[in-house]
């Protein structure tokens, strides 16, 4: 039988096919039994092992530097981009710095809500203000999004009145050449500098580096380009720029939102919550439910567990403030709520709670 048989092919596809669902599934129990090992680990020691205080208080020290880095960077290269746009008078990179221009407005932005977060007010903010963060990143994707129409509708202004001529003296090209590619490479280390780091704000920044990326390149070729053949090819380069823009931004707009409206957390990290709950204390006959939602970047959980109906209160008392404390050790977790019952075959709490 030939290899080229079509029945061959078919079975050494689907065979392949089996074999990658059998190693997800093994990497799916690696990883369950590595969450499992992290919650003995929590029940054991009393604390999640990881950073201790003092490299947290680095590391945040160090995302601060960050952020400033990347504010001052911005300052600096918009100015360098000003300059640019004002020899080259091309509309791709004017594009280009008005996106600069905005950054600094976003960056602003970030930085008052980095401040925000770090100045709690427990009369006014009972539970903190994390959510902040993508309130702040929400905002921030927002502005973005809004300068991608407006560069659209200019760029189209530009083609239907037929005022696309173009072109640069060798002065010029030189001046723009080397400010756009020196910012390109200032950006580029940024994006690498800011994504070694965790924090979503500071992972913001390297994302809007990143962007910069994309836009200056795509900014400085449509100049050329526009130079030496055709005019038009400048509005339709910011036209790009303007889509890609709206693309990137929506996209996170989309995510910071499901973040603020609470949507669920993953079953995998539930099954993590669930092994804690049983494991943190022999009393506890019935886990009613085990739910985790994201409130801004951190979950809220809410557990019902089930304990003997003639304990006595101060003994359950202890029990379901200790599992809270537990659970609240847990870095993705901002608050945690234990209810106490006697019985799991009642209706929901929560009278809203499937509407």
């Amino acid at each position: 039988m030939s290899s080229r048989d079509p029945l061959v092919s078919s079975m050494s596809l689907q065979f392949l096919g089996q074999e990658d669902n059998i190693a997800v599934y093994y990497q799916q129990q690696v990883e369950m039994l590595e969450g499992f090992n992290e919650m003995d680990a929590l029940a054991d020691r009393g604390f999640v092992p990881g950073m201790s205080k003092e490299e947290r208080e680095k590391l945040a020290r160090s995302e601060t530097t960050a952020i400033r880095i990347s504010n001052i960077a911005n300052m600096v290269l918009f100015a360098a981009k000003v300059y640019a746009s004002v020899k080259s008078g091309s509309l791709a990179i004017i594009a280009s710095t008005l996106d600069s221009l905005l950054d600094l407005l976003s960056g602003f932005i970030l930085w008052f809500t980095a401040f925000s977060m770090q100045t709690p007010n427990p009369y006014q903010y009972p539970i903190g203000k994390k959510r902040m963060q993508p309130l702040g990143i929400l905002v921030f994707a927002s502005v973005m999004a809004t300068l991608g129409l407006q560069i659209i509708l200019e760029s189209m202004r530009t083609l239907i009145s037929d005022e696309s001529n173009f072109s640069l003296t060798k002065e010029q090209e030189r001046w723009v050449i080397g400010i756009m590619v020196f910012v390109t490479l200032v950006k580029l280390v940024l994006v690498l500098y800011c994504r070694s780091f965790t924090n979503e704000i500071v992972k913001a920044y390297a994302q809007d580096h990143f962007f910069d990326v994309i836009t200056n390149v795509i900014g400085l070729v449509a100049a050329l380009l526009a130079n030496y053949f055709s005019g038009w090819i400048d509005p339709v380069g910011a036209m790009i720029l303007a889509l890609y823009t709206i693309r990137t931004w929506s996209m996170t707009v989309l995510e910071n939102v499901n973040s603020l409206v609470g949507k669920a957390a993953a079953p995998e990290y539930l099954q993590k919550l669930t092994y804690l709950c049983w494991n943190h204390h022999k009393a506890i006959k019935h886990i009613d439910t085990v739910r985790a939602y994201t409130f801004g970047s951190h979950y809220f959980v809410e557990v019902d567990i089930v304990l003997p109906a003639d304990m006595p209160l101060q003994e359950a008392h202890d029990i379901g403030e200790s599992l809270q404390e537990k659970l609240e050790l847990l870095p993705e977790i901002e608050r945690a709520f234990v209810h106490l019952d006697y019985e799991y075959s009642h209706k929901p709490e929560h009278a809203q709670a499937y509407l």
